[in-house]
């Protein structure tokens, strides 16, 4: 049983929005992604997926795009991008797995997941750049928020194999906007991480960025970029 991690698959089975006009990358890039993501994982192992997971409008539209990924093996855990219009709340995508039928999906969204000896958390994050909205800064602080409470999640489960006098698992956070970026604004969440113990960050957004130098160390904490054009859409494991 093994983690991995892929982001950002841009389905749209049930719209027309091909991603090949971002480049010759994206061509046939469904095809790609079946046939990688069905050499490296088993039924048994968990792909995190950290957001823009189709670009359907309502879960009409992406009905088909969750039937393509309902046949792949591994179970998934889905965080909301910036492009998934579909997101709804909590009850309205639970009723809309049990109404189709899809077992194998799992939402990061104000919680956390204990995962073989990893415990996941994270949340969509937003921009964060020197020139910011209003608007933009108070999404970012609630974003913010909404990770603390998604690690406290985190945190407990901690608490919890410690009174069951196991040992501690490694929190591995993932968002789906970059937390650590080349401006010389600080993002309100990259506190967070390096004054929890958080080691690891795994997140997307990022397209058509091959040729550049991503800031990936501070404090102690790794970021890695996992959108799926930039992994070549082949899932990561995580060791």
């Amino acid at each position: 049983m093994a983690i991995f991690t892929i982001s950002d698959l841009h389905l749209s089975f049930s719209c027309d929005k091909p991603m090949d006009v971002f480049g010759g990358k994206w061509k046939d890039y469904t095809k790609k992604l079946e046939e990688y993501w069905r050499y490296m994982v088993n039924v048994d192992d968990t792909v995190i997926i950290p957001g823009d997971i189709s670009w359907a409008m309502d879960f009409k539209e992406a009905r088909a795009d969750f039937q393509f990924l309902e046949e792949l093996p591994g179970e998934k855990i889905i965080l909301k991008g910036n492009h998934d219009y579909w997101w709804a709340t909590a009850s309205k995508l639970g009723a809309f797995l049990e109404e189709n039928g899809f077992k194998t999906f799992r939402f990061l969204h104000n919680n956390a997941y204990e995962i073989e000896d990893k415990i996941i958390c994270g949340t969509r994050g937003w921009i964060c750049e020197d020139k910011m909205t209003l608007d933009d800064q108070k999404v970012l602080s609630r974003e913010a928020q909404r990770f603390l409470i998604s690690l406290e999640c985190a945190k407990k489960i901690n608490r919890d194999l410690l009174d069951r006098g196991k040992e501690e698992k490694e929190i591995i956070a993932f968002f789906h906007y970059p937390v650590l970026t080349a401006t010389s604004r600080e993002n309100p969440i990259t506190p967070i991480l390096s004054e929890n113990n958080i080691r690891r960050v795994f997140y997307g957004h990022l397209h058509n960025v091959y040729e550049l130098t991503l800031p990936t160390l501070m404090d102690s904490v790794r970021y890695e970029l996992v959108s799926c054009d930039y992994i070549n859409f082949t899932p990561m494991r995580i060791n």
